[in-house]
């Protein structure tokens, strides 16, 4: 697969998801022995391109978790994004020493990136702050087989069947239908509002204290100034390496500046990490 066409299975276009899943699924699907031999140089070499190919043939799955989210009216190119995002987190902390394969590790990422954004695109004020109301909202959607409100014997059994409170349930559907205010009314809204309020006009203007304003430039520039001075104090190899690794737009792998010194990519990241070190040390 090219580089233009895998940058266009990770973007996914909103009025192009047929398109986009016919591209993902005829990705080859990779066999236990290449899966591992991929997470084995991306573990230890840094290999981006063996990350690339991990998470490119596992983009199938995420569209399939996605689907099961069609039913809480957000775009199915968001959540498959969302989605994608937690594929790639998978990617980066997955261990092939463990035994299990990418897709079962994988799949848990992948959920938690989407739950959280339904989570936020549910309302603006969140509705479900912690992990038990979490799982009664989705629960909930899952049960709720009507858009009017749940009647007496219907509370009662979701009630029972994911073992909480009517209370519990009532609230997280009230939580559910109600409707966000806007934070700022428009102009036409405050033409024709006449006593209406909104929240943006009760919030203190903290940008008009320029004391403030000109500490935090201030404190800036002189972190800036600091880094730069710890930064001149290592050897070239060291600063240049510390340049190519966070600095640098392109970052590089261990495993090219293991090339370009000709060493090795673990003495490599001893000598970033020992950079690292330096340079915490003349800050603090």
């Amino acid at each position: 697969m090219t580089t233009s066409t895998q940058s266009m299975a990770l973007t996914v276009q909103p009025g192009n998801i047929e398109s986009y899943v016919r591209m993902v699924n005829n990705i080859p699907m990779l066999t236990p022995e290449e899966e591992r031999d991929l997470a084995e140089r991306l573990q230890q070499e840094g290999d981006l391109s063996a990350a690339r190919q991990l998470i490119m043939s596992h983009l199938r799955f995420v569209v399939h978790v996605a689907k099961g989210y069609a039913g809480y009216g957000l775009p199915q190119a968001d959540l498959i994004q969302e989605g994608s995002v937690g594929l790639m987190k998978a990617v980066k902390r997955f261990d092939p020493t463990v035994g299990v394969r990418l897709v079962s590790f994988a799949v848990h990422w992948i959920k938690a990136e989407i739950h959280e954004y339904v989570l936020r695109n549910w309302r603006i004020v969140k509705i479900a702050t912690t992990k038990a109301q979490r799982k009664l909202f989705f629960n909930l959607r899952k049960n709720k087989k009507r858009l009017g409100w749940f009647n007496q014997d219907e509370v009662n059994t979701v009630a029972e069947e994911l073992g909480v409170s009517t209370k519990e349930v009532m609230e997280m559907e009230a939580r559910m239908s109600s409707h966000d205010q806007a934070f700022e009314l428009s102009s036409d809204d405050d033409e024709q509002a006449g006593g209406s309020f909104s929240p943006a006009l009760y919030l203190e203007d903290k940008s008009s204290d320029f004391a403030e304003t000109l500490e935090q430039d201030n404190w800036e520039a002189n972190s800036a100034r600091r880094l730069k001075a710890a930064i001149d104090t290592l050897d070239d190899r060291s600063r240049d390496i510390l340049q190519a690794r966070w600095l640098s737009e392109e970052k590089q792998t261990l495993q090219d500046l293991a090339d370009k010194y000709s060493v090795s990519a673990e003495r490599v990241r001893q000598l970033e990490k020992n950079a690292m070190k330096k340079l915490k040390q003349s800050l603090a």
